[in-house]
């Protein structure tokens, strides 16, 4: 998702809590990857990597000059023969302690295997994010967390569960909207690489910022030559 559907998106969640919400977390990590820091380490579940919110932190890393983004994808399962920087496993967050980060992206429950070792990191002097499905248990451990909804189509303009910022966070305001994980990573990552909060875009009708958003999404890239 290039940067003009992410405004896009955002002109759509106008009037929601997701668009502050994702631009708060985004800066808990920024900040907790400063350049003083010891890296960042990236993990999913066993059933879920976190491949693309990998990608996109990389880019936002080489676009915005802060290597620091640039995250190291901790894996359950490496693959024989994997390149190296493909083969990290568990038991690098054993090692993880004071200056890391440790965040954990996740739409299932983490499990009991991964719980002890996030437990552990933070023990440790790691910083603990969670970006999730809403998981208690893992936000007990995080130090900030961000969850998303149920998945939902952007365009049902019903009421939604709307962003949870750690364990038994209370309901949103009426009129919040759905968001589900995948697009949250995309704001998220798109928000740690800005040097500078744009200024809003002009307000439109809801209907009006919808159709605008599935004209741009459902339209061919422009040639990159």
């Amino acid at each position: 998702m290039d940067a003009v559907r992410v405004a896009l998106l955002r002109e759509v969640l106008a009037g929601t809590e997701w668009v502050q919400a994702t631009r708060r977390f985004a800066g808990s990590l920024r900040s907790s990857v400063a350049p003083h820091g010891g890296g960042l380490l990236l993990v999913g579940s066993a059933g879920y990597e976190p491949w693309h919110l990998a990608a996109h932190l990389d880019d936002e890393a080489a676009w915005s000059g802060l290597p620091e983004l640039s995250p190291t994808l901790v894996r359950h399962r490496a693959p024989g023969g994997a390149p190296a920087h493909l083969s990290v496993g568990l038991g690098r967050l054993e090692a993880a302690g004071r200056g890391e980060t440790l965040l954990v992206v996740t739409p299932e429950q983490p499990g009991a295997g991964l719980l002890e070792r996030v437990h552990d990191a933070r023990r440790n002097g790691a910083t603990v994010l969670a970006l999730d499905g809403g998981d208690r248990d893992l936000h007990a451990l995080a130090h900030d967390a961000l969850a998303a909804s149920p998945a939902a189509p952007i365009g049902d303009t019903g009421a939604g569960a709307g962003p949870h910022a750690g364990a038994g966070a209370e309901p949103p305001a009426d009129g919040a909207q759905d968001l589900d994980l995948d697009t949250l990573q995309h704001l998220v990552s798109a928000a740690a690489g800005e040097n500078s909060v744009p200024a809003p875009l002009p307000r439109r009708r809801f209907r009006d910022r919808l159709a605008r958003l599935a004209d741009e999404l459902t339209s061919p890239p422009p040639p990159r030559w």
